[in-house]
Formats: C-alpha cells, structure tokens, sequence
C-alpha cells in the first residue's frame, strides 16, 4: 500500500526556514518519500512502512526542534496514485 502524508509544522517564520521544518523535510527527505513542497504545507509519498516511519520521525524531531502545532494528514492511495477516499461511490 503506497500512503500520502500531508504536513504543516508551526510556529510559521517568514523570515527564514524554522529548525522544526528543516527537521520534518529531513524525516521524509531520508525515509526515501516523494516530497512536494507547497505555500501552505507539505506532502510526501511511499510505501506504507517507509512512510509511517518517516510520520513517526516527523513528530518526534519536529517536537524537539520547536515545533509548537503539527498538522498531518495521511491518505491511502490507489494503483493510479489517488487518495482512495476521493474515488466517488466508496461511500467515504
């Protein structure tokens, strides 16, 4: 099963680029996922084990590095990439 994790950390800095994300990019980064960095978060994907370790990870070290708020949402995926639980008439 491949997973998508979405992500934000906060506090947000303007300025420059928190010790809290630099360790959450890190955590997916090494975990070997697919990263995509957006405006408002960002999202990772993988195998079902890489990406729950690298979740796991997330937390912890952003945590540690700072972070006040961590959002986080994790989706499974389908063969074609898509959050399952958007495909119409899975009653989801």
């Amino acid at each position: 099963m491949r997973l998508k994790v979405e992500f934000t950390t906060e506090p947000f800095e303007l300025d420059g680029f928190p010790d809290h994300a630099k360790a959450a990019r890190r955590a997916v980064d090494e975990a070997g996922l697919a990263v995509d960095v957006g405006p408002f978060g960002t999202s990772a994907e993988g195998e079902a084990e890489a990406a729950l370790a690298a979740v796991a990870r997330l937390l912890q070290d952003t945590l540690a590095h700072g972070a006040t708020r961590i959002s986080l949402q994790v989706s499974a995926l389908d063969e074609a990439g898509l959050p399952i639980a958007d495909r119409e008439g899975d009653g989801a």
